[in-house]
């Protein structure tokens, strides 16, 4: 084994710590524990722009704050697993889980289905633990220096020991936090490769997922194990099976090990270890790790007075990047929908799609940054579609969980067509959209049958019959491209519905009965997290969705006046939200506007749609520097797979698209001094905001390439063709 580290507290100091130049390096300015307190639900490990491989630390605690695996109030680790959820409320997960240790493991199980991993977990001090793109290292208690790196498919872990002693490395597949549960795993050992699967049911009611490691070392001994009782042989199969592997081992030696993962087989899983990982240079693929963030970070150059608010900027940005996840393994085969094994031809794969948070502001950002790479995330909708009989709700690992309401992939379809991206069958599009919309599913009957969703007959049916609408508009507007005018129509009046449940005569939209009547005993403020007429929110949330008609909105109110003032009463109101079971998504609070979930995130900029864009220019900032700081908490609600930090890179910037699908940006306050975003054919487009200051939040005069510009909103194809926008602070 080869000697690289003389000291135990080396390794924080080592190849991967060398000096940053902020200038050229953005990297630098993200920090992954961002997020990893509070409620933001990020783990901090290392992964790849959108790779399949999440390979972060785990505390082994369950828990909503763990529901990536690791929260930052923690101090202890079970282990370092491959795969990882960024931001979600969702429990699932962390497969394939890795433990090294100085010390000997204890095998005493408390019952069958207990974890090794959790029983033998070992602690740490976050002062001995870093993180950057690419990049995670902590000094473990049990003798272990750790270090995490990752290729797309592949994670690598170089472990250097404290002492002169075994290290004893625990493979422990019956790990499992949360609702997850392993329901099919096996361990083999062939004299050189450790290979199995871990299927596994919960959020994801079948998960598979395959992965074949190798060692730079050959172990001494390799001990198989079931619920915490040694088997005889090479192999095992069941539940809770886990291994004991134990190299021999000097003080200041490194022990690597590479894991390929698949959810295909474990040929899928070793293919792909050898297409991405060859070699052993562990500095040399951390290195590669961090170039390809450097890359992606570089689709946007931002430059501020105060380097606080490029850490922030730039790991919302890194945030983003995180999910969708590459499901396709190096031959191009991924496991569907339909639990069938497939081969992708022309286009890649992908998975984790939360749709619900990310319909509204990441997909449309995925269109500016990264927009090789939509036509991928469609095509993988539509033959989701083609394998579960319709377009994805909420997609995790080849499995449909259905969480959340709407159809909204429809959006996301909507907008690649509404900005004439390529790469996709338009009229397979249109069609999988009505099919959803047309489908006897979460109340779609009842929305098409009483033009709402009635409260006595379907649960959240104010919140569904408003998402339900703002899908409608989506395929009218599908429909209105493919020259399809009958259906433009169609669609078009049925995302009038929500007209349906709004209450002039309390300006709310309630929920309301199939004979038409009211819902009795209406308090806005109220909130159940599961059970009542909204999805994670109130009243006073819902009443402004409606992204997709703000005019017919303000009509509602009887006009601008009312409504403006109804509007600044959300941001105002004092009281709190009331009910004994109120969602905890419900944070980020300014007034009964809740930043810490989806539905809210439009509303600051309504301001400017009704004619008040200072109003807008004014909340917009205190948001941001509110909601968003370079702590550990500095995320004031769930992640959610990039939502959360794509309403800041947009907002930042200066604009924001408060119509998801209509290929518009609604102009607010950028909170930086100058942006260059990079564009397909060399071009570039450039936001200044001139005199730009924490004081100075109000724009006085907009310019677009020179010339003054007179609306409230810049298009996708103004800033697609480069130029500069400029905004004149005061």
């Amino acid at each position: 084994m080869k000697r690289v580290f003389p000291v135990a507290a080396a390794f924080l100091f080592a190849a991967m710590s060398c000096t940053h130049s902020p200038e050229s390096d953005l990297t630098a300015f993200v920090d992954p524990f961002i997020g990893t307190g509070a409620h933001g639900h990020v783990f901090p490990g290392a992964t790849t722009p959108f790779g399949m491989v999440q390979l972060s630390p785990d505390n082994g605690t369950s828990g909503w704050d763990w529901c990536s695996g690791y929260h930052w109030s923690d101090s202890l680790i079970a282990g370092f697993s491959h795969t990882h959820l960024s931001g979600t409320g969702i429990g699932d997960l962390c497969d394939i889980l890795f433990l090294p240790s100085m010390n000997e493991f204890n095998l005493s199980l408390a019952d069958s289905t207990a974890s090794l991993a959790r029983l033998n977990r070992s602690w740490f001090s976050h002062a001995a633990e870093q993180a950057r793109p690419g990049y995670y290292a902590v000094a473990l208690a049990n003798g272990i220096n750790a270090e995490l790196t990752a290729t797309p498919r592949c994670g690598v872990q170089r472990y250097t020991a404290t002492g002169d002693a075994l290290i004893h490395l625990l493979v422990d597949l019956g790990f499992a936090i949360n609702w997850d549960r392993p329901a099919d795993c096996s361990l083999s050992w062939d004299g050189t490769t450790l290979s199995g699967r871990r299927i596994s049911t919960g959020w994801a009611e079948k998960q598979y997922q395959y992965f074949s490691s190798l060692f730079s070392e050959s172990p001494a001994s390799v001990t198989m194990l079931e619920a915490g009782t040694k088997v005889k042989g090479t192999a095992v199969e069941g539940k809770n099976i886990a291994c004991i592997m134990t190299f021999e081992i000097r003080e200041g030696e490194e022990l690597t090990v590479k894991t390929g993962i698949s959810a295909v087989d474990e040929a899928g899983a070793a293919g792909n270890l050898t297409a991405e990982m060859p070699g052993w240079d562990f500095n040399a693929t951390a290195a590669a790790a961090s170039q390809a963030w450097q890359e992606r970070l570089s689709v946007i150059r931002a430059s501020a007075s105060d380097t606080s608010l490029l850490k922030v900027f730039y790991t919302a940005l890194y945030h983003t990047m995180i999910a969708p996840n590459l499901w396709s393994d190096a031959d191009n085969r991924y496991r569907g929908t339909d639990g069938m094994v497939h081969t992708a031809t022309d286009f890649t794969n992908y998975t984790v799609f939360s749709l619900w948070d990310t319909y509204r502001t990441a997909h449309p950002l995925f269109t500016l940054t990264v927009p090789e790479m939509v036509p991928d995330f469609v095509n993988t909708m539509l033959v989701i579609k083609e394998q579960q009989g319709k377009l994805p709700v909420w997609s995790l690992m080849g499995n449909e969980t259905n969480c959340m309401i709407g159809y909204h992939a429809v959006p996301v379809l909507a907008d690649a067509m509404q900005k004439k991206i390529g790469g996709f069958d338009y009229e397979a599009a249109l069609d999988a959209a009505v099919h959803s919309a047309n489908m006897d599913f979460r109340g779609l009957d009842h929305y098409r049958r009483y033009g709402y969703i009635p409260s006595e007959l379907e649960n959240e049916s104010v919140a569904k019959t408003l998402e339900y609408a703002i899908d409608d508009w989506c395929i009218s507007q599908m429909a209105a491209t493919m020259n399809r005018p009958g259906l433009a129509s169609e669609f078009l009046e049925r995302s009038k519905n929500y007209r349906n449940i709004f209450d002039t005569s309390v300006h709310f939209v309630r929920g309301r009965m199939s004979d038409g009547s009211w819902r009795p005993d209406y308090d806005p403020l109220y909130s159940h997290h599961t059970r009542s007429d909204f999805t994670e929110g109130n009243g006073w949330q819902y009443t402004w969705l409606v992204p997709h008609d703000v005019e017919g909105l303000i009509s509602l109110f009887g006009g601008r006046e009312l409504f403006l003032q109804r509007l600044d009463s959300l941001f105002k109101v004092v009281e709190e939200v009331k009910g004994e079971n109120a969602s905890p998504d419900i944070s980020g609070l300014i007034g009964q506007y809740a930043h810490g979930n989806e539905p809210s995130h439009h509303m600051a900029y309504m301001f400017s749609m009704a004619g008040a864009p200072e109003k807008t220019e004014t909340m917009v900032r205190r948001i941001m520097s509110e909601m968003y700081t370079p702590e550990k908490d500095g995320i004031c609600g769930n992640e959610d797979c990039g939502q959360m930090s794509a309403w800041y890179v947009f907002s930042a910037m200066g604009f924001y698209p408060l119509n998801p699908a209509d290929g518009r940006f609604i102009l607010g306050s950028p909170a930086l001094e100058d942006f260059s975003l990079q564009l397909p054919g060399e071009k570039v487009f450039r936001i200044i905001a001139e005199n730009n200051s924490p004081q100075n939040v109000y724009v006085s005069k907009v310019l677009l390439n020179g010339q003054q510009h007179a609306r409230n909103y810049i298009t996708y194809d103004e800033i697609m063709a480069g130029g500069e926008l400029r905004f004149i602070m005061k």
